[in-house]
Protein backbone atom coordinates (compact mmCIF):
# COMPACT_ATOMS: atom_id res chain seq x y z
CA UNK A 1 0.00 0.00 0.00
CA UNK A 2 1.09 3.47 -1.10
CA UNK A 3 1.95 6.13 1.83
CA UNK A 4 0.23 9.51 2.25
CA UNK A 5 3.62 11.27 0.68
CA UNK A 6 4.02 8.44 -2.31
CA UNK A 7 0.73 9.21 -3.40
CA UNK A 8 0.79 12.94 -2.87
CA UNK A 9 4.18 13.91 -2.56
CA UNK A 10 6.29 16.20 0.29
CA UNK A 11 4.04 18.62 1.39
CA UNK A 12 6.88 20.21 2.29
CA UNK A 13 7.86 20.59 -1.19
CA UNK A 14 4.45 22.20 -2.26
CA UNK A 15 4.61 26.07 -1.03
CA UNK A 16 0.95 26.99 -1.26
CA UNK A 17 0.22 23.96 0.86
CA UNK A 18 2.46 25.32 4.08
CA UNK A 19 0.63 27.90 6.60
CA UNK A 20 2.05 31.14 6.51
CA UNK A 21 5.69 31.42 8.43
CA UNK A 22 5.26 32.90 11.86
CA UNK A 23 7.58 35.43 13.43
CA UNK A 24 9.25 32.89 15.28
CA UNK A 25 9.08 29.15 14.42
CA UNK A 26 8.67 26.44 16.42
CA UNK A 27 8.28 23.38 15.09
CA UNK A 28 10.32 21.84 11.95
CA UNK A 29 8.15 23.08 9.39
CA UNK A 30 8.28 26.39 10.73
CA UNK A 31 12.15 26.50 10.43
CA UNK A 32 11.94 25.15 7.36
CA UNK A 33 9.33 27.54 6.37
CA UNK A 34 11.95 30.61 7.80
CA UNK A 35 14.49 29.18 5.28
CA UNK A 36 12.56 29.10 2.37
CA UNK A 37 11.88 32.77 2.83
CA UNK A 38 15.16 33.89 3.70
CA UNK A 39 16.31 31.70 0.88
CA UNK A 40 13.92 33.68 -1.89
CA UNK A 41 14.83 37.15 -0.99
CA UNK A 42 18.36 37.04 -2.18
CA UNK A 43 18.26 40.45 -2.56
CA UNK A 44 19.06 40.53 1.25
CA UNK A 45 21.53 37.80 1.83
CA UNK A 46 23.42 38.06 -1.31
CA UNK A 47 24.98 41.21 -0.83
CA UNK A 48 26.61 39.97 2.39
CA UNK A 49 28.72 36.78 0.71
CA UNK A 50 32.22 36.64 0.81
CA UNK A 51 34.46 33.80 -0.48
CA UNK A 52 37.90 33.35 1.21
CA UNK A 53 40.00 30.84 -0.07
CA UNK A 54 42.22 30.45 3.53
CA UNK A 55 39.21 30.05 5.93
CA UNK A 56 35.50 29.22 5.71
CA UNK A 57 33.43 32.59 5.57
CA UNK A 58 30.03 32.89 7.84
CA UNK A 59 28.14 35.20 8.99
CA UNK A 60 25.19 35.33 11.66
CA UNK A 61 22.21 36.51 10.01
CA UNK A 62 19.56 35.79 12.74
CA UNK A 63 19.76 35.42 16.88
CA UNK A 64 16.45 35.22 18.39
CA UNK A 65 17.39 34.30 22.37
CA UNK A 66 15.24 30.89 24.13
CA UNK A 67 12.68 33.02 26.56
CA UNK A 68 13.15 31.59 29.86
CA UNK A 69 10.75 28.17 30.00
CA UNK A 70 9.35 27.98 26.27
CA UNK A 71 10.90 25.19 25.01
CA UNK A 72 7.40 23.72 23.33
CA UNK A 73 5.55 24.25 20.58
CA UNK A 74 3.30 27.10 20.40
CA UNK A 75 5.71 29.28 22.64
CA UNK A 76 7.62 31.55 20.86
CA UNK A 77 10.47 32.13 20.82
CA UNK A 78 12.16 28.88 21.48
CA UNK A 79 15.39 30.34 20.64
CA UNK A 80 17.45 29.86 17.25
CA UNK A 81 20.08 30.98 15.11
CA UNK A 82 20.51 31.67 11.22
CA UNK A 83 23.71 31.71 9.64
CA UNK A 84 24.99 32.04 5.70
CA UNK A 85 28.05 30.44 5.20
CA UNK A 86 30.09 30.26 1.70
CA UNK A 87 32.09 27.25 0.50
CA UNK A 88 35.28 27.98 -1.90
CA UNK A 89 36.06 24.17 -4.01
CA UNK A 90 37.71 21.86 -1.66
CA UNK A 91 36.47 23.77 1.40
CA UNK A 92 34.78 21.29 4.32
CA UNK A 93 34.34 21.15 8.07
CA UNK A 94 35.17 18.20 9.24
CA UNK A 95 33.27 15.60 11.16
CA UNK A 96 31.26 17.06 13.88
CA UNK A 97 27.70 17.68 15.17
CA UNK A 98 25.75 20.31 17.04
CA UNK A 99 25.54 18.97 20.65
CA UNK A 100 22.12 19.89 22.16
CA UNK A 101 21.04 21.45 18.46
CA UNK A 102 18.82 20.73 16.16
CA UNK A 103 19.31 22.51 12.77
CA UNK A 104 18.18 22.75 9.38
CA UNK A 105 20.84 23.37 6.23
CA UNK A 106 19.76 24.68 2.81
CA UNK A 107 22.05 25.07 -0.26
CA UNK A 108 21.18 28.17 -1.35
CA UNK A 109 23.42 28.35 -4.58
CA UNK A 110 26.32 25.88 -5.54
CA UNK A 111 26.79 22.12 -4.70
CA UNK A 112 27.54 20.17 -1.56
CA UNK A 113 28.35 16.80 0.14
CA UNK A 114 27.40 15.94 3.26
CA UNK A 115 28.93 12.87 4.61
CA UNK A 116 27.47 10.52 7.23
CA UNK A 117 27.93 6.57 8.73
CA UNK A 118 25.51 6.49 5.73
CA UNK A 119 28.01 7.45 3.08
CA UNK A 120 27.99 10.44 0.84
CA UNK A 121 24.82 12.53 -0.20
CA UNK A 122 24.56 15.23 -2.93
CA UNK A 123 23.02 18.13 -1.65
CA UNK A 124 21.93 21.04 -4.76
CA UNK A 125 20.54 24.12 -4.71
CA UNK A 126 17.15 23.55 -3.01
CA UNK A 127 18.31 20.78 -1.40
CA UNK A 128 17.39 21.03 2.65
CA UNK A 129 18.79 18.36 5.42
CA UNK A 130 17.19 17.93 8.51
CA UNK A 131 18.62 17.12 11.75
CA UNK A 132 18.63 16.18 14.98
CA UNK A 133 21.06 16.52 18.31
CA UNK A 134 23.76 14.26 17.98
CA UNK A 135 23.83 13.97 14.59
CA UNK A 136 27.15 13.37 13.18
CA UNK A 137 28.03 14.40 9.93
CA UNK A 138 30.80 16.33 7.44
CA UNK A 139 30.05 18.97 5.04
CA UNK A 140 32.43 19.65 1.96
CA UNK A 141 32.30 21.62 -1.35
CA UNK A 142 33.44 18.51 -4.05
CA UNK A 143 32.51 20.67 -6.78
CA UNK A 144 34.38 22.74 -9.00
CA UNK A 145 32.24 25.89 -8.19
CA UNK A 146 31.52 28.25 -4.90
CA UNK A 147 28.63 27.43 -3.17
CA UNK A 148 26.51 28.83 -0.67
CA UNK A 149 23.77 27.43 2.30
CA UNK A 150 21.53 28.91 5.33
CA UNK A 151 22.33 27.19 8.27
CA UNK A 152 19.17 27.28 11.02
CA UNK A 153 20.25 26.31 14.22
CA UNK A 154 17.25 25.78 17.41
CA UNK A 155 18.13 26.33 20.02
CA UNK A 156 21.27 28.32 19.21
CA UNK A 157 24.34 26.60 18.43
CA UNK A 158 26.44 26.41 21.88
CA UNK A 159 28.71 23.48 20.97
CA UNK A 160 30.12 22.15 17.92
CA UNK A 161 32.20 18.66 19.03
CA UNK A 162 34.55 17.90 16.13
CA UNK A 163 35.21 13.85 15.67
CA UNK A 164 38.69 12.50 14.71
CA UNK A 165 38.78 10.76 10.74
CA UNK A 166 37.33 11.66 7.67
CA UNK A 167 34.07 9.90 6.78
CA UNK A 168 33.73 7.17 8.70
CA UNK A 169 32.94 6.64 12.38
CA UNK A 170 34.52 4.17 14.49
CA UNK A 171 32.92 1.58 15.64
CA UNK A 172 33.58 3.07 19.36
CA UNK A 173 31.96 6.61 18.34
CA UNK A 174 29.20 4.83 16.86
CA UNK A 175 28.42 3.07 20.46
CA UNK A 176 28.39 6.41 22.25
CA UNK A 177 26.11 8.04 19.88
Amino acid sequence: MNSDVQIAGDPLAIPHLLPPVPAHPATVAGFAGLARRIAADRDSWAPLVRYDATTRWYHRLRTVPQALGSARAGETPIGYEVWLLSWVPGQGTGRHDHGPSSGLLTVLEGELTEHTADGPRTLRAGSEQVFAPGYVHEIVNDALTPAVSLHIYFPGLTEMPIYRGRYAMSAEELATR
